[in-house]
């Protein structure tokens, strides 16, 4: 593709750079303890170059700073998305008290013509849920997407060791538990409205 591999030697000439070697790979023999090898290596630098002038990694001390990185980044995204998940709870909570207030004759004419109080606190209920629902399939979409660009974006750079992967399972498991969230947030004004007596939902304006 855009990549080009070729003997250090011919490198060093084609960039005018005969006694530069920015990284190497150092492959240890089974069985090596690679902390060990990485002493010795650093003890035979420190002969000819500074201590500044050089880091020596192994495979392990790369892994626990990557590892220390997506904690931090772990952390950062959990705490974003529970404020999201509790601003989404109580706009639902607020949006299900207000379909109660403007729709209380509607409850009173249903439980005049036999709804009883576990059928009016399923509908708004569930109400509530699918609300919570249509947030998780935005917000999942939304989500993919940019996933999707950060890695075009990463590819146009050259990483392309980063790449996306959309779990069609998970995205089951967030809609539905988007569902639950919002029947949760729900279900007090659902109560609320289950609780009302016919003739002061009739009477209401």
């Amino acid at each position: 593709d855009d990549r080009i591999y070729m003997g250090l030697d011919d490198a060093q000439v084609l960039f005018g750079k005969e006694d530069v070697a920015n990284v190497f790979v150092v492959q240890t023999t089974e069985g090596a303890d690679t902390e060990r090898v990485a002493e010795k290596i650093t003890e035979k630098l420190l002969k000819s170059m500074e201590e500044e002038e050089f880091q020596v990694f192994t495979p392990e001390q790369l892994l626990k700073q990557i590892g220390a990185i997506l904690g931090v980044i772990q952390i950062v995204l959990a705490s974003i998305a529970s404020i999201s998940l509790l601003v989404g709870a109580i706009g639902i909570m607020n949006s299900m008290f207000t379909a109660v207030l403007e729709r209380t004759r509607e409850i009173g004419v249903m439980k005049a013509i036999g709804a009883g109080r576990k059928d009016i606190l399923v509908l708004f209920v569930v109400e509530a849920g699918s609300l919570g629902a249509v947030g998780g399939i935005v917000g999942t979409a939304i989500g993919t997407l940019f996933a999707y660009a950060v890695e075009y974006g990463a590819h146009l750079a050259d990483y392309y060791l980063f790449s996306v992967h959309a779990d069609p399972v998970l995205m089951l498991e967030v809609i539905l538990f988007s569902f639950v969230l919002g029947a949760v947030a729900g279900f007090i004004p659902a109560y609320r409205a289950a609780a009302l007596k016919p003739v002061e939902a009739l009477r209401y304006e």
